[in-house]
């Protein structure tokens, strides 16, 4: 009998230590993501090998492409706004018609164009198609430091260009009043399907295929290790690549976080957060952006998320027409950048637009989209990235022990406290309260967001956090 109870406590035992055993290596294989080695160019993969060189790349646009643009905008056709609709039912067409009355007879997109080929810009095939990339090295280095690369990822309504003010700060800090502890290489792609970077020929290039491919990028351009910086897609894009590539990330700063994998915890702080702060670790300038949570979460997501459902179901539909009219393009865009910015804007006929961004800057975006007639490969990266629903991909399913910083801006769509982004996040080494800016920080606020990349990668060099996780 006791023999008996003695086998019965062995198979116990060893059922306990398999089941130990599998949940430990089990856990550890999932913590990465596997590296997705796509092919988005037209028809079959060759099986010659890929062309991985590297070739210097310039804006350039014909007189005709300018004629016909000019053409389309003469012609544009117009609707009368609500009285007093401000900006509320969308961009004011009273306001539209002084931004194309702009764009016809001042906006000098050649003086642009030398702009934006201020900084040294290149293309490169990777799995098919042609990534281009912004790369911008110090002017000067002090004796005995390297630069660390930075990778820099935009998202939509956005391009290259949101990086273009941020870019000195960063590799030339020092002549900014912000000391030269740390400078930076940036290297600032377009996503596939966005400005100058080719669109996928296929269907699923999604935020995981995006960070293979600048991972791959990265490696080519020779930085084994490197900091990753986004927001908006390029927030889903670099925690990607940090799930992908853990120990190549050496740290990983976001202006915007998302978290699809909500638990019960969650909802009770939304339900109880506001009366008991403390219990769900929330500060108190979370609890003022977040509640009434009906007010500043739920109606504000609703209210600004139509376009995302018709980019992750449709984009090819509207896409169509927005291809066509740089009028209505230019419409479409231009809302994002005034709702997004700050919300009270609405009241404004105007937007509010140029308070935070000159119309140089909104129309350059704008032409990027035009000119590379980019805008519905654009809109499928939501078809792509959502179409399957929330929460069931496998990367929203695992976490990311990269270091991690996050500057939360106050006019963002939606505030994700800190508690809630540790759950998804769980090396996060800097969480900021920033004092002002919205959606579009990099372009908006970029002494905010330089300096708390700066103190970031302080923090991450000084303590070697990389090493630790």
């Amino acid at each position: 009998c006791s023999s008996l109870a003695g086998i019965m406590l062995l198979e116990v035992f060893l059922v306990l230590g398999t089941l130990l055993i599998y949940f430990l290596f089990s856990k550890k294989k999932e913590e990465m993501l596997p590296f997705k080695d796509g092919w988005w160019g037209k028809g079959q993969k060759p099986v010659t090998k890929e062309d991985s060189s590297i070739r210097p790349f310039k804006v350039e646009t014909t007189e005709e492409e300018l004629s016909d643009l000019f053409r389309r905008l003469d012609q544009a056709r117009f609707t009368e706004p609500l009285e007093n609709s401000c900006f509320h039912y969308g961009t004011n067409s009273v306001h539209l018609r002084k931004v194309v009355s702009y764009w016809k007879n001042q906006f000098n997109w050649k003086k642009q164009v030398e702009v934006l080929n201020k900084y040294p810009q290149f293309k490169t095939k990777i799995q098919g198609i042609d990534i281009h990339f912004v790369h911008v090295k110090p002017p000067c280095l002090p004796e005995g430091q390297a630069a660390k690369p930075l990778l820099m990822v935009h998202g939509w309504p956005g391009s290259f260009y949101e990086f273009y003010k941020i870019i000195p700060l960063l590799t030339d800090p020092a002549s900014h009043s912000l000391g030269d502890e740390h400078v930076f290489e940036v290297i600032c792609p377009s996503i596939p399907g966005y400005g100058f970077s080719e669109a996928p020929h296929k269907k699923d290039f999604n935020s995981v295929s995006a960070a293979s491919v600048f991972y791959e990028l990265m490696l080519r351009l020779g930085f084994d290790e490197f900091y990753t910086q986004g927001g908006d897609w390029g927030w889903l894009i670099c925690t990607n690549l940090a799930q992908i590539a853990p120990n190549h990330v050496k740290g990983l700063h976001l202006n915007m976080v998302s978290v699809s994998k909500l638990g019960l915890t969650h909802l009770l702080s939304v339900l109880l957060g506001r009366y008991f702060p403390g219990l769900f670790g929330f500060q108190d300038e979370d609890v003022r952006r977040m509640f009434p949570f009906l007010k500043k979460g739920l109606y504000k997501i609703l209210s600004e998320s139509g376009y995302a459902h018709i980019q992750a179901t449709k984009p090819d539909t509207v896409g169509c027409g927005l291809n066509d009219s740089p009028v209505g393009l230019a419409a479409y865009i231009l809302e994002k950048f005034s709702s997004w910015t700050d919300k009270e804007f609405r009241d404004l006929e105007d937007g509010g637009l140029e308070r935070k961004f000159s119309l140089d800057d909104l129309l350059t975006n704008i032409m990027i989209y035009w000119v590379s007639g980019c805008i519905v490969s654009s809109m499928r990266f939501y078809k792509e990235n959502l179409q399957k629903g929330i929460g069931t991909q496998k990367h929203e399913k695992l976490t990311v022990r990269v270091p991690t910083g996050i500057a939360s801006f106050p006019n963002e769509i939606l505030h994700i406290p800190q508690a809630w982004a540790k759950k998804k996040y769980t090396n996060i080494v800097s969480f900021h309260f920033m004092p002002r800016g919205g959606h579009f920080a990099a372009f908006e606020e970029p002494e905010l967001l330089a300096k708390d990349i700066l103190q970031f990668v302080g923090k991450v060099e000084k303590e070697q956090l990389w090493k630790k996780k």
